[in-house]
């Protein structure tokens, strides 16, 4: 029996570490992401983290099932990391360098929002089901698909990168990837902002917004719950944009259940109203019953979809 796994969620300032046995979370702590001369001190300073825990704890090698790890990049089936710029890692064999750090406890790699995604559809808004795409909407639009219970990678690690779909050629500001007229320029958190700057420059109409030294998606979503009329309708335009999204999406995909996380999500079930509405318009009549569900792990979820993927793919 080897109770434990450890969770491992790699972003690019800080490394989330969870130690779990027999599916609990026993506790979680953090470490700094040292991204100088390429990346090349993470992984020693997540085994090392490792290591230390098992000591403190009493824990040998032969107790711990594997080490899962999600990375902030494109991770092959074999789960070589295809470049990850925020780490400054071209392509990494990360799960054998792991492994050779850790003296040989087995290391199991996936890219962050895919397992976000399985920790999701495991312990969270997804629960229930096995075919699930998560949206998580911050600075930009991310995404995790889920098929059979399985994360789904695709041929080149790129599955799921939503917030890279290309929803208006006509777009003449180029989105951070270099493209134009991508998802995440309109229903990411920065593009919900982005939007409420092009009504404000449009019209004079009075609104809430007017009065915002900075004017955030928070604030629009605040300022469309108490029924402001400006807020409300770019909404209804980042609703409209990323409902019609999805319906493409479901076209590929055809999920069960749709988990919307990131920071927009703190606004509630309003967000998938606004979005539900126009899925349900633009869809294949196959796919019009989907679900929607606001993510529950919060920042947890991609250790979480970390211990199962150590769990589906590491024997006991």
């Amino acid at each position: 029996m080897k109770p434990y796994i450890f969770g491992v969620d790699l972003g690019g300032t800080t490394v989330k570490i969870g130690l779990f046995e027999n599916e609990e979370l026993l506790d979680k702590w953090e470490i700094p992401t040292r991204t100088e001369e390429n990346g090349k001190y993470i992984l020693g300073d997540i085994a090392d983290s490792i290591l230390l825990q098992m000591q403190k704890r009493g824990i040998s090698p032969g107790e711990i099932r594997g080490v899962g790890i999600d990375v902030p990049g494109a991770v092959l089936e074999d789960g070589t990391v295809n470049r990850c710029v925020n780490l400054g890692w071209g392509v990494v064999r990360a799960h054998e360098e792991l492994n050779r750090l850790l003296n040989g406890i087995p290391v199991e790699v996936a890219n962050d929002a895919n397992a976000a995604a399985l920790g999701e559809m495991w312990k969270g808004g997804g629960k229930g089901y096995s075919n699930v795409v998560m949206v998580t909407l911050g600075t930009g639009v991310g995404g995790g698909v889920i098929i059979n219970g399985k994360i789904f990678s695709g041929a080149f690690g790129a599955s799921g990168e939503l917030g890279h779909m290309l929803v208006n050629p006509d777009e003449t500001v180029l989105c951070g990837c270099g493209k134009k007229g991508h998802l995440e320029q309109y229903t990411s958190a920065n593009g919900v902002a982005r939007l409420a700057k092009k009504h404000l420059e449009a019209s004079d109409e009075d609104s809430c917004l007017r009065r915002e030294e900075n004017v955030t998606s928070k604030a629009v979503c605040d300022g469309a719950k108490a029924g402001d009329k400006m807020c409300i309708e770019i909404m209804e335009e980042f609703g409209s944009i990323l409902g019609r999204g999805l319906a493409l999406v479901s076209c590929v995909v055809d999920p069960e259940i749709y988990v919307i996380g990131g920071g927009m999500s703190k606004a509630g079930p309003m967000v998938i109203d606004y979005v539900q509405k126009y899925y349900v318009e633009a869809a294949f009549h196959a796919s019009t019953s989907t679900r929607f569900a606001l993510a529950e792990l919060g920042n947890d979820a991609g250790m979480y979809g970390c211990v199962k993927m150590v769990q589906d793919k590491i024997p006991e």
